[in-house]
């Protein structure tokens, strides 16, 4: 099942196993400049707004009632990433924008499929923000308008027909978890060692924009692990500012600073790194995509505020596994 907690969508299999949960959350950003050149991570500036589709159902498009799910606003001046909790127990995460596959470039279809793999592992993930186009590389999520062909899914489907973020969760086998924890008990049992110290144009889709340094890590479990046959989905759709208001008369949240504002007060950047997993090869179908920026140049368009922002080293943070660091950004 799931459930809107607050901002957070949570997933639960307790005809899995006790424990089996997970959590998502979708983190508004800085959209990093669009220059080819591979940033750093940006800051979260607070969960997007989750609303029911159901509750709204009356102002939103018909075919949104039958995919269910939740809807977000987003400007198209900002990014987001998606932040990813399960505790200790692991889940296997298909993660799809406008029912194209965020790992692979592949249409979105039911199942794990283990080469290419098109599912992320978590807790061992703990965001992704954007699309895996190389090893080490992304590009981030951003918020265009559907029907101008800045999307993803008109890029490489040439339709714009779904929009949106489609997000499905499959729990590990009860047995593989078992075994899992009967090895972190044996290694609590054992001596302590240091720790380091160290569409529609009424819809919104989401297209590639700046790349970004994030891995997106390989299955260390094996494609055996998951239950395949049980799982949960929920629809992200988006809404731009001016129909989130009309939709729920409320206010969306501020725009966010630009990077070029963000970087000049001073404020932290963000890296990731994990010696101990391997990263995924990323997708050439991807790859060769147009971000917003290349786009804009061939449709002749005036592109957005885009200055570049590179940060100076002392501002760049970073995170590890070990560090219990939390990614935050200004308040």
């Amino acid at each position: 099942m799931v459930e809107l907690q607050g901002e957070t969508l949570t997933f639960r299999f307790p005809e899995v196993h006790e424990k089996a949960r997970c959590t998502l959350s979708f983190q508004r950003t800085l959209r990093i400049p669009d220059d080819n050149r591979a940033h750093a991570l940006p800051p979260g500036l607070g969960d997007f707004p989750l609303h029911h589709v159901d509750d709204h159902a009356e102002r939103l498009p018909s075919r949104w009632r039958d995919h269910g799910g939740v809807f977000m606003p987003m400007y198209q001046a900002e990014a987001v990433w998606i932040s990813f909790g399960s505790g200790s127990y692991p889940m296997a995460v298909k993660v799809a924008a406008g029912k194209i596959d965020a790992l692979t470039g592949d249409p979105f279809r039911n199942g794990l499929t283990e080469r290419p793999q098109d599912y992320l592992v978590v807790p061992a993930q703990p965001w992704l923000d954007g699309f895996c186009v190389r090893k080490g590389l992304i590009r981030q999520f951003v918020a265009m308008p559907m029907g101008r062909g800045y999307t993803v899914e008109e890029q490489l489907s040439g339709a714009a027909e779904h929009g949106g973020l489609q997000i499905v969760v499959y729990p590990m086998k009860a047995e593989f978890y078992e075994e899992i924890r009967r090895s972190w008990l044996a290694d609590l049992a054992a001596p302590a060692a240091p720790i380091c110290c160290e569409a529609r144009p009424a819809e919104m889709g989401l297209a590639p924009g700046g790349l970004m340094r994030q891995e997106v890590y390989e299955d260390e479990h094996g494609i055996a692990a998951w239950e395949h046959d049980v799982r949960s989905r929920c629809f992200v759709h988006l809404l731009n500012s001016a129909q989130y208001l009309a939709v729920t008369g409320a206010a969306p949240p501020h725009e966010p600073p630009t990077a070029a504002e963000y970087t000049g007060a001073g404020l932290p950047w963000f890296e990731y790194y994990d010696a101990d997993r391997a990263a995924l090869e990323g997708a050439p179908r991807l790859e060769r995509l147009d971000s917003v920026a290349v786009r804009t140049v061939k449709q002749g368009e005036e592109p957005l505020d885009g200055a570049s922002a590179e940060p100076k080293p002392r501002q760049i943070r970073r995170l590890g596994p070990k560090r219990h660091a939390v990614r935050e950004g200004a308040f």
